[in-house]
């Protein structure tokens, strides 16, 4: 195995948000608007529909205008039912408030050597626990209206269906500290005396406003050369040449020739409800993906977006069981890719522009791909051959590709439909109009499969699968020579097995001391 390895990008050796206490195992509660955040929707429902059906009695308090017959009001003044009714309105909405109360109350976390504990519920008790050893990320959303008061949500990702932890919601100043206490105490670290976090200066509105106004990635928080940023002119260019923005084209584009061609000009007019909704989701998905932006932290990488509503995330290291870098016909021109990730859990928060949270990058550069696959796979060699290779029309490019026989069943891509070990990740590459590489980390490759049916015994081919945990990537490849194939298979399952023996990445941190 070679030893010219690439130096991963610096991090911050130190920690940068000083630690918030509350991650010695005893019990918190949460932010005290959680009840407001949580069920006030409830509260505005009730008051709106109330509101609703007094709106002609408050018309006729304040400009004397009559009531129009078959108003509830009136009927419940005619049977003398009113006092009965806004006395069963505020006796619910008493109870709301108290039931809310009394669940923020009952509502309770700590944070312990091992776990993530967080315990609710008024008659049925509910705890659930994240172990800290099986953390697959950290995401912190601030919604607009919780930020309004300062508050925040933070989730702790696990493997596994339903196992995220929720604390919803805590202070906001608090949270992105908290979430470096969780991470130190699952990294392995042995902790020195936790420094105080400063006092919070200037008055409450202050402390909104900055809230408000603050960029979504902290300048101190990484450095900025490791820091990956969306640029709004190619985000707009992205979305422009999107799938959903080319059947808006298509459709405006059929409608208007329809209509000339029939003369029935009223007839376009019934696109307009398409055109509002796929032209809304499209706005939709550029707002929402403002300020995005991937950066390396000492804990892992954080993927941060959003300008009303922000989202962070940090994925520690070892938790990402493959990477797939895709380009759509659409972008080549540009020179745009796309990268997805498998990740062993699922955030209850979509992603940006309302993606699945497995796309990591939504659009970049062949440098920003550079940077980021740099971030999230530090340990793998040999990135100049990744990077050629994601554009080469195959030949000897460094990889083993499919035999010309291929071609029948890869008719444009048997050039460079093939596969390359790299100490650290198998890369299978496939695609010659739409172009993919999958690159999987050696020691997160669970098994290995070969397989051979009857067309490619014929002609002497194999196809290749390997198996990670589940996710919008399958890294597979066929239509590969035979015995390369077999080769490929002893190879990649031997180096499965060594790599994981040696896989440290679960204590990323074990054995430093950190305050």
């Amino acid at each position: 195995m070679s030893e010219n390895r690439v130096d991963p990008t610096p991090v911050p050796a130190s920690p940068i948000i000083p630690s918030t206490g509350l991650a010695e195992g005893d019990w918190h509660r949460l932010h005290p608007a959680t009840p407001l955040l949580k069920g006030g929707i409830a509260l505005i429902a009730i008051l709106g529909i109330v509101l609703a059906n007094l709106r002609e009695r408050l018309i006729d308090l304040f400009i004397g205008a009559g009531s129009p017959e078959g108003d509830p009001i009136d009927w419940l003044l005619a049977e003398g039912y009113l006092p009965l009714a806004l006395l069963a309105v505020a006796v619910v909405l008493a109870l709301l408030v108290v039931g809310f109360y009394l669940s923020w109350r009952m509502s309770s976390y700590r944070i312990t050597e091992e776990v993530v504990e967080v315990r609710s519920g008024i008659i049925f008790r509910t705890n659930r626990k994240a172990r800290l050893d099986r953390i697959q990320g950290i995401n912190i959303v601030r919604p607009f209206f919780a930020r309004l008061f300062g508050a925040a949500k933070l989730e702790v990702n696990q493997a596994g269906q339903d196992a995220n932890v929720q604390l919803a919601y805590l202070r906001s100043a608090q949270a992105d500290a908290l979430r470096r206490d969780i991470l130190l105490l699952a990294s392995g670290t042995h902790r020195a005396e936790a420094a105080a976090a400063p006092a919070a200066t200037g008055g409450l509105i202050d402390q909104r406003v900055h809230e408000l106004l603050a960029p979504e990635l902290d300048p101190n928080a990484a450095p900025p050369e490791s820091v990956v940023k969306l640029s709004v002119g190619r985000l707009a260019g992205s979305l422009a040449l999107s799938e959903p923005a080319m059947w808006l084209a298509v459709l405006i584009i059929g409608s208007v020739v329809g209509a000339v061609w029939s003369g029935v000009f009223f007839s376009a007019f019934g696109i307009v409800p398409a055109v509002i909704g796929i032209g809304s989701f499209l706005i939709s998905r550029f707002t929402k993906s403002l300020r995005y932006s991937i950066a390396g932290t000492p804990d892992g990488v954080r993927v941060g977006f959003g300008l009303l509503t922000t989202s962070n995330e940090t994925l520690p290291p070892g938790r990402i069981h493959s990477v797939q870098v895709s380009q759509s016909l659409l972008w080549r021109g540009l020179g745009w890719w796309q990268i997805k990730v498998n990740r062993a859990s699922r955030s209850s928060t979509s992603g940006a522009a309302g993606q699945e949270n497995t796309t990591i990058l939504p659009v970049g550069s062949v440098d920003d791909v550079a940077k980021v696959l740099e971030l999230l796979l530090p340990d793998i060699e040999q990135r100049e051959l990744i990077i050629t290779g994601l554009s080469s029309k195959g030949g000897d490019d460094g990889f083993v590709n499919s035999p010309k026989r291929a071609a029948v069943l890869r008719w444009f891509s048997w050039r460079r439909n093939g596969f390359a070990l790299v100490p650290g990740a198998v890369l299978l590459r496939k695609g010659a109009i739409w172009r993919e590489m999958v690159i999987v980390p050696q020691p997160r490759i669970q098994s290995v499969a070969l397989r051979q049916g009857p067309l490619l015994r014929w002609l002497g081919l194999a196809a290749v699968q390997l198996h990670t945990v589940a996710g919008p990537i399958t890294p597979t490849l066929g239509a590969i020579d035979k015995a390369t194939g077999i080769r490929l298979f002893a190879e990649t399952a031997d180096a499965a097995v060594a790599s994981a023996l040696r896989d440290t990445t679960h204590r990323w941190r074990a054995g430093e001391a950190t305050a």
